[in-house]
């Protein structure tokens, strides 16, 4: 079983090596990363913190949305691309179960995302440390952001199977991780946002509010990083909430989610039809 899972996951990597998204995802890592490690290490001394935890607070806000659009870009294709170019029935005559497929896919995927992760919170750290030596006793606040990452980049890369289940072609499926990454990170804050100025202190904000948020991954990542870290002053809007919900939950919500991406993945991709 496991030589199959990374015999899938070797074939799929030489795949991604040739296509520009892995390049495209280190490369926009990187260069996000090194523009807040500039700019977001300014108000260090009004906030108290030292210089490398408010620079991963902003690394967290870049990550919300980086993250989760670069594991659809890599993920939206697997199964689509796959019926598109018509080696899926090539590949499901081989004695290999379908959750395999998707294991080793997401294998290589998750090992593409930790090298863009890695080489982005990398170079954010060693310029902090380099201008700030003090700056080292955050970097546990930079290795929780660091696994936090993979995991909701797992999650997302997991949905992307999802679609590209259910789309079967690949320009639906790139329709749909759009679209789904502009509801889930864009405009799902937005319109809790909304709702908590229309509803003015109800029960909305008090009960409905914060379960919304640790409904959402990349908001529960988000809340997790900020309660988590020193610098959660530096947060505002939806972050803001990061002190009112305990730390455990945000947590148990970024732990199961990679679950039940990769739950809703296996179900779509058994309806699939060579």
């Amino acid at each position: 079983m496991i030589a199959r899972i990374l015999a899938t996951a070797v074939t799929e990597a030489h795949i991604a090596r040739r296509n520009r998204w892995v390049l495209i995802a280190v490369a926009l890592m990187v260069v996000f990363s090194l523009v807040l490690s500039a700019a977001g290490s300014a108000p260090t001394g009004a906030l108290g913190a030292d210089r490398l935890s408010v620079v991963v607070a902003s690394l967290t806000s870049l990550s919300v949305y980086l993250v989760p659009l670069v594991a659809l870009l890599m993920s939206f294709d697997a199964v689509a691309g796959e019926v598109e170019r018509g080696t899926l029935p090539l590949l499901l005559t081989y004695p290999v179960a379908r959750w395999e497929v998707l294991a080793g896919k997401l294998l290589a995927h998750t090992a593409i995302l930790i090298v863009a992760i890695v080489a982005g919170y990398g170079v954010a750290a060693a310029i902090t440390i380099a201008a700030d030596p003090a700056a080292v006793s955050g970097l546990g606040a930079l290795w929780r952001l660091t696994w936090t990452s993979v995991l909701l980049g797992a999650t997302f890369i997991g949905i992307g199977y999802a679609l590209s289940s259910l789309a079967r072609r690949v320009s639906g499926a790139a329709g749909l991780a759009i679209g789904l990454w502009l509801g889930l990170v864009v405009l799902y804050d937005l319109g809790l946002l909304a709702a908590v100025v229309a509803d003015d202190g109800g029960i909305f904000t008090t009960d409905v509010f914060p379960a919304a948020l640790l409904a959402n991954p990349a908001d529960a990542f988000r809340l997790f990083n900020l309660t988590a870290s020193q610098a959660t002053a530096a947060a505002s809007g939806v972050g803001g909430a990061a002190a009112t919900i305990p730390l455990w939950q945000s947590l148990l919500s970024i732990l199961i989610w990679p679950l039940v991406s990769l739950g809703l993945a296996a179900l779509a991709f058994r309806k699939v039809e060579p």
